[in-house]
């Protein structure tokens, strides 16, 4: 071995300022939120500042981030160009800076697992800055993409080759062979001139070839086709697009979960609050559609509320025997004004807790209380009634309930409890306002049929809605939660396709799913391609009519 090689001389970073923010460079993933990594969501969490690339990129992680989390993008403008790369090495590190130490956190979104020039560049920014930085890689579309596409290499039965388009230093003759499976990625241009190449090399004209653009999304669109029939079609390449060459493709019909899911790529309009809405809308993204929440009611506090300080008191002096929850912002009114009033859990003690369904149930679960009344059958006021223990003056040495609810509750629950030998405080703790109309787009996307589907959680929202934004296309699919929810939609002059056997958000949108896979094998059943409701012709008027 030769002694003679040139010394290699290691240079050291300088030791990161104390007066700036540390960096975490985060990878996003390929496209999925789902597909964050834990790590990922937990810098995402306790980030000051987030600096994205993108307004979709803002979009979608405003639900990982805290309230006052800032979120800076990297264009000019709010929709401007894109910023040189120097010049978001620059804002970098400016946000860095913009804070006094290193207990501050600035998370750099990247798209995809953080490789690349542009994460290169930035970090050596900071380094070169003193500012200290962190990499947390993402999963990768190389990877992620052909899985969602149902086109899986196997490392086992052949080479699986990994190539970016924008590298123009491939020997693509290690590529040809047809037990090869060449993972190609890059924009339009690029990727055409790779898959060109790659012919030019050798590799047979026929290889089977799976085109995937805005892989792991809901618009992902998977075409199966051969390398010659792919590069004669290159103007069809999308800008986002991942290729895949070789004999993984021909099991794609098979193995394609992603966009074979009963719901994929549907719009569903959501009639709810945001704070409400989250359980349903990831139900909704696992079945591949995407959630549009329109509020129809807007939550506030009582107009009056000494009434509702008397009742916690009293909660707490031992007025009561009972207290019942009938929805989660039950739930909520009351936690809040035990936090104004400097109370917690423990003043519950001694008190019985009825709740009106599972959700409830939760909320208060949550809150570090499980209560103890949960009907097992119809989860409503009317169930809840049901499953409630008359007055015993025996084994009940208080006989009154607090009931902390909205302005407008009805008063069955009132009624049945008082029958029973109860003495009821009905307090307003909360009040439903009708939310202001959507945006004019929002008005004229649901009256004119952009939206798949409608998912009703009360009757509330059926009136609500069509208050301030009009009635559903006909097309579009009406789900209600329930009996009485699917009465007031018919009220209103909806057709209703879809009653949840199970009054919960959850079971509202399987049975959506459910309902769309028998609409899917009827079509099949009959030789005919199922078409989305929002992508379907308009019927002559008097058909389109709702009776």
């Amino acid at each position: 071995m030769s002694t003679d090689a040139a010394p290699v001389h290691l240079t050291h970073a300088p030791l990161p300022t104390s007066a700036a923010a540390r960096v975490a460079f985060v990878g996003a993933g390929p496209g999925d939120p789902g597909l964050l990594t834990v790590r990922a969501r937990d810098y995402l969490a306790v980030a000051d500042v987030v600096v994205v690339d993108a307004a979709h990129q803002e979009q979608d992680v405003r639900s990982w981030v805290g309230e006052h989390t800032e979120i800076v993008r990297t264009v000019c403008g709010e929709e401007g160009p894109a910023l040189t790369p120097a010049a978001r090495s620059k804002l970098l590190v400016r946000t860095a800076r913009g804070f006094d130490d290193a207990s501050h956190l600035v998370v750099r979104l990247l798209a995809d697992d953080v490789s690349g020039g542009s994460l290169v560049e930035e970090a050596r920014a900071c380094h070169d800055a003193g500012v200290a930085f962190e990499i947390v890689p993402g999963v990768s579309a190389a990877w992620a993409v052909p899985a969602y596409a149902g086109v899986l290499p196997d490392g086992q039965r052949g080479q699986v080759h990994v190539v970016d388009a924008a590298d123009t230093g491939v020997d693509w003759s290690h590529s040809v062979a047809e037990e090869v499976t060449v993972v190609v990625r890059g924009s339009q241009g690029r990727l055409q001139r790779a898959l060109q190449q790659l012919l030019q090399a050798g590799r047979a004209g026929d290889s089977p070839t799976a085109l995937t653009e805005h892989g792991t999304t809901t618009t992902q669109q998977t075409r199966v086709t051969t390398l010659q029939e792919a590069l004669d079609e290159a103007a069809d390449l999308g800008e986002d697009t991942v290729a895949v060459v070789g004999h993984p493709v021909e099991l794609q019909a098979e193995l394609s979960w992603w966009e074979s899911k009963p719901l994929f790529g549907w719009s569903i309009l959501v009639p709810r609050t945001k704070e409400q809405s989250g359980p349903m809308a990831d139900r909704i993204a696992g079945y591949g559609a995407s959630a549009s929440v329109v509020p129809t009611i807007s939550v506030e506090p009582p107009r009056t509320p000494q009434q509702m300080d008397r009742a916690v008191k009293g909660l707490v002096t031992g007025r009561y025997e009972w207290i019942g929850f009938t929805s989660v912002n039950a739930v909520r009114a009351v936690r809040e004004k035990f936090e104004a009033l400097g109370l917690d859990a423990r003043a519950f003690a001694g008190l019985k807790l009825a709740a009106v369904g599972g959700v409830t149930a939760q909320a208060l679960r949550e809150w570090g209380l499980e209560p103890d009344l949960v009907p097992e059958g119809e989860q409503s006021a009317q169930g809840l009634l049901e499953s409630w223990p008359p007055f015993d003056d025996v084994l009940d040495p208080i006989n009154r309930v607090f009931l902390p609810r909205a302005d407008i509750a009805t008063d069955t629950l009132v009624a049945g409890l008082e029958a029973m030998g109860w003495e009821v405080d009905d307090v307003t703790a909360y009040r439903t306002v009708r939310a202001a109309p959507p945006a004019a787009s929002v008005r004229e996307a649901i009256k004119g049929g952009a939206f798949d589907a409608v998912c009703f959680t009360s009757s509330s929202t059926v009136r609500n809605l069509v208050g301030i934004a009009g009635k559903p296309h006909p097309h579009t699919v009406v789900a209600c939660i329930g009996p009485a929810t699917a009465k007031a939609a018919e009220e209103h002059g909806l057709r209703v396709d879809v009653v949840a056997p199970e009054p919960s958000s959850t079971s509202l949108v399987d049975a959506l799913a459910e309902h769309t896979r028998e609409l899917m094998a009827q079509a099949h059943a009959q030789g005919e391609e199922f078409v989305r409701p929002s992508l379907r012709k308009p019927a002559p008027r008097r058909a389109r009519s709702r009776r």
